[in-house]
């Protein structure tokens, strides 16, 4: 998207590593329909990409993201055109990529900016960082499918508590709660996405990863039967292929993986043909 303006989301690549930045910091990345754009074509990019293994989504400066910019003031919610209106205006989402996106949440994520992290695989947050699905306080509701993600993360009590009193969590306190994976010194939480998603980008067998994703993120929920179908099917994919023979041959000698299927050839889109971004 070329406008004659600075980007509002960067995509930087190296060893297998995509880094997505949400890059507004000057109001603290929040939220804008270009910025969504963007963030679409870079999902679309890290998905399509064989050399891109993990993807970490983050915010520039000081903030992840703080959400609507409410510079509008009481015209921010206006009512909209209800035949155009969607309250999930993504047509490609972070579970649509078939790689682990992993959201490192560097400062405050509130509204949307939280709302689009629980759409991540894995959630590493700064244990200070100002965090709510705060709608409620503004009139409005949680958005891009928050109350489904929500629960799936933390279950039902707990999606109950923080989408129905608006509050603001602390990032410890949402690790408390189960809504990311850790809290971490503001500092070290960039740094610690990266070092994830470089083991992922080594150790994990692209293929497998993608597929186990597939079946992670299957809507409907699929029931235990259906699990059992898929992981099958999956096996059957995967078994007596060059990286079921490399994962073990690699533990034993001692050695650094040498992958050799990649998704753009080789992942089983007939199994799952919900995944991945292409239209």
């Amino acid at each position: 998207m070329s406008t004659g303006e600075p980007p509002q989301v960067r995509l930087d690549v190296s060893d297998g590593v995509a880094v997505v930045t949400l890059d507004r910091p000057e109001v603290l990345n929040a939220f804008s329909t270009r910025m969504g754009l963007e963030l679409e074509a870079a999902y679309r990019e890290c998905d399509a990409r064989d050399d891109v293994r993990a993807v970490v989504l983050t915010g520039a400066g000081r903030a992840f993201c703080a959400g609507a910019d409410l510079r509008r003031g009481g015209d921010t919610f206006a009512a909209p055109d209800p035949e155009s209106f969607r309250s999930d205006p993504f047509t490609v989402h972070a579970w649509d990529v078939r790689k682990p996106v992993i959201a490192a949440i560097n400062g405050h994520a509130i509204g949307l900016g939280l709302t689009l992290a629980l759409q991540t695989d894995i959630r590493l947050v700064a244990d200070d960082a100002k965090c709510g699905i705060v709608q409620a306080r503004r009139g409005v509701v949680g958005d891009l499918r928050s109350h489904w993600t929500l629960v799936r993360a933390v279950g039902h009590a707990r999606a109950a508590e923080i989408l129905l009193t608006g509050r603001t969590f602390s990032g410890s306190e949402l690790a408390a709660l189960g809504a990311v994976s850790r809290a971490l010194p503001a500092e070290a939480v960039l740094p610690a996405a990266l070092d994830l998603a470089r083991d992922v980008a080594v150790n994990t067998a692209p293929v497998s990863v993608a597929v186990s994703k597939a079946i992670l993120w299957a809507d409907p929920a699929p029931s235990g039967a259906e699990v059992d179908r898929l992981e099958r099917l999956a096996h059957l994919h995967l078994m007596g292929a060059d990286d079921a023979r490399e994962g073990p041959l690699a533990f034993l000698e001692r050695r650094t993986p040498e992958w050799r299927a990649a998704l753009s050839a080789d992942f089983p889109a007939d199994l799952f043909p919900d995944a991945g971004t292409a239209p």
